[in-house]
């Protein structure tokens, strides 16, 4: 804690002294800085080429995906990066350092191969779609890769150079995670598949034969993991939420054992995104690798001598979730990955950057504090500007920002937060856990810190809260997504919008008004007392909540092809005058509320991403890993 205190404040020291970051981008739009100038490593290991010399491989992800490979020579002290060669949007989610020495990762629908001693990437095969949630080497050395979201499957023999992509083994309809995979000594493959229902998959590589062992009627919510041991048998368990469930699988069969076997795992370098092999074959290891300081530590356990190597990383930073206006008249929001807070002063021009808790999906103000819904446990998080700074501990009350409650598994990636004009209550709504299908609202009442919890079986079953408004009496509005959580399986066919008595917690009404909507991406109290919305980000609404019925509809796609879109998108901004700003992919426009026609303020040179606040008489947006505004007219 106190080391990271120090950190943070360093970092604040050097951002306040850097030159002003805000560039003018022309027709009122300003660019305001990189709001976390840093990338994330996406699986990391301590290695060594063929002489022997060790080296530190790191996948770099920033706003645009995986970009390149970090390749940290220890002895030299020196690094270089080596661009992926196709094209960016994807991470690895799991890689493996084979016993040959070579590094391989599988994302971006391409299977790769890194040779660390001739320092560049030496196989790249393009395959079904999309990227590896697990791989894993055989007794005969064949690499495995398998793939998210319909259980593919490819493998790459080095000896021979012979490359199979074996196509979706399983469709189902929704994603798959086989977060698990092993290779038994009969050549067969097995799959640990979730969330949504767990499955094992036996694989024939000879036949070609896919074979699901557990029986549908056994399948639950959860996911199944496959274990090789060093006897040549693959060890499973259909779900890993049991403990008397175990297989041994051998040859395509499954022999139930009840409880876990004795057996000893293959030694693997393989894991997910987060795989971290720090130890290299001399015997050093690593000690820090910080790709924020851009420093690597190398420690020798025999001398107890430590070697800090210094490296560049080029980056163009990290995914900005949200941005909001706070109390202390900055502009604030989060980013992802890495999970870092960031406060941007337009007076001064200045920078204040700091560890985040979680993913700050939704951000926004009530009163003198400043909120946040926080992925993936569905946190609810309070900041207070005016005190200090303390790192985010749950459980603990005397952090800032401090964690209030925690909405998993109901709620884990939050939408919306709706800051109640009552002074006391946050509304947050999202969707749920991984595989489960239909998101919880969540009730917070900051004078007496307690929360009621719905589940989505209370407001519209199968679905979850996108959009909320308050209405008078009340009342509140709702919007829904036919999205489930992460991997879990669509069921209800429309979007609905909902009337909720606030004091009774009950749903007074609810339907699909729009045909075929699956989302309504936000909602807005206009001046003239209707709600305004969208749909699907590209139909605008406006509804009656009297007469409950839709009194104007249009698409607005010719015009401004979409709203933005995030995880919590902010599309409308309401001004101080009660005037009402969208947000779209390439624009800005006023709604006037005569006839809610979209007046265009400007065409935008950058594409915006999350919204959206006004602060300084600016309204403020994310574009890719930039702060940006556009400057409203003066009247």
């Amino acid at each position: 804690m106190r080391r990271s205190l120090l950190l943070a404040a360093l970092i604040c020291l050097q951002t306040a002294a850097a030159a002003p970051a805000t560039k003018d981008l022309g027709q009122g739009f300003s660019d305001h800085g990189v709001a976390t100038p840093s990338s994330c490593h996406r699986g990391a290991v301590a290695t060594a080429d063929a002489e022997g010399r060790p080296l530190w491989l790191a996948w770099l992800m920033d706003h645009r995906g995986c970009y390149a490979l970090l390749v940290v020579d220890v002895d030299a002290g020196k690094a270089e990066q080596h661009p992926v060669s196709f094209p960016l949007g994807d991470s690895p989610f799991a890689s493996i350092l084979s016993s040959r020495g070579k590094f391989y990762s599988h994302f971006g629908s391409h299977f790769v191969e890194f040779d660390p001693t001739k320092r560049e990437f030496t196989i790249c095969r393009k395959t079904v779609p999309q990227m590896a949630m697990s791989m894993t080497e055989d007794q005969q050395g064949v690499i495995w890769s398998a793939t998210y979201p319909q259980s593919g499957l490819a493998s790459y023999d080095p000896q021979t150079g012979l490359f199979n992509d074996y196509g979706h083994l399983y469709k189902q309809n929704w994603a798959q995670y086989p977060r698990s995979v092993a290779a038994d000594d009969a050549g067969w493959v097995y799959l640990g598949v979730g969330s949504t229902a767990c499955q094992i998959i036996a694989f024939d590589p000879r036949s070609r034969q896919a074979v699901p062992l557990v029986p549908e009627s056994d399948r639950a919510h959860g996911s199944a993991s496959v274990f090789a041991g060093t006897d040549g048998k693959v060890y499973g368990q259909p779900n890993t939420s049991q403990s008397d469930n175990w297989l041994v699988l051998h040859q395509g069969k499954a022999t139930a054992v009840g409880k876990r076997p004795k057996f000893t795992p293959q030694p693997l370098i393989a894991g997910s995104q987060g795989l971290y092999h720090a130890s290299f074959p001399d015997g050093r290891r690593v000690q820090d690798f910080d790709l924020l300081e851009q420093v690597l530590v190398v420690e020798d356990p025999k001398t107890k001598s430590r070697k800090t190597i210094q490296f560049e990383c080029q980056s163009e930073g990290a995914h900005v979730m949200g941005v909001a206006a706070a109390p202390n008249a900055t502009v604030c929001g989060g980013s992802a990955f890495p999970m870092r807070f960031f406060s941007y002063d337009p007076r001064g021009d200045q920078w204040v950057r700091q560890t985040a808790f979680g993913q700050w999906n939704t951000v926004g103000t009530q009163g003198d504090r400043f909120f946040v819904g926080a992925y993936s446990g569905g946190h609810l998080l309070e900041w207070d500007p005016a005190a200090p700074w303390v790192d985010t501990v749950e459980g603990r009350q005397d952090c800032n920002p401090r964690v209030l409650t925690r909405c998993s598994p109901d709620i884990i990636r939050p939408a919306r937060l709706l800051m109640h004009p009552d002074g006391r209550t946050i509304i947050m709504g999202g969707t749920p856990a991984y595989g489960m299908t239909g998101g919880g609202l969540l009730f917070w009442d900051r004078s007496s810190g307690q929360r009621v919890l719905l589940t989505h079986q209370q407001v519209i079953p199968d679905q979850a809260t996108t959009s909320l408004v308050a209405l008078e009496g009340g009342k509140l509005l709702g919007g829904t997504t036919t999205s489930p959580g992460t991997g879990g399986e669509t069921k209800a066919k429309q979007a609905e919008l909902y009337l909720l008595d606030q004091a009774t917690k009950a749903i007074q009404w609810h339907a699909p008004l729009i045909p075929a909507a699956q989302g309504y991406t936000d909602l807005c109290l206009g001046p003239d007392g209707l709600v305004w919305g969208f749909a699907d980000r590209t139909v605008f609404f406006v509804f009656d909540p009297a007469t409950r019925k839709i009194v104007h509809q249009r698409s607005i796609a010719a015009d401004f092809t979409a709203t933005v879109s995030h995880q919590g998108p902010r599309v409308f901004v309401q001004g101080p005058k009660g005037e009402v700003y969208a947000l779209f992919v390439r624009a800005i426009c006023q709604i006037e509320p005569q006839d809610w026609q979209f007046k265009l303020l400007a065409r935008s040179p950058v594409p915006l991403g999350a919204g959206g606040d006004i602060c300084q008489g600016r309204i403020w947006f994310a574009s890719g890993s930039h702060l940006c505004s556009y400057r409203l007219p003066r009247e």
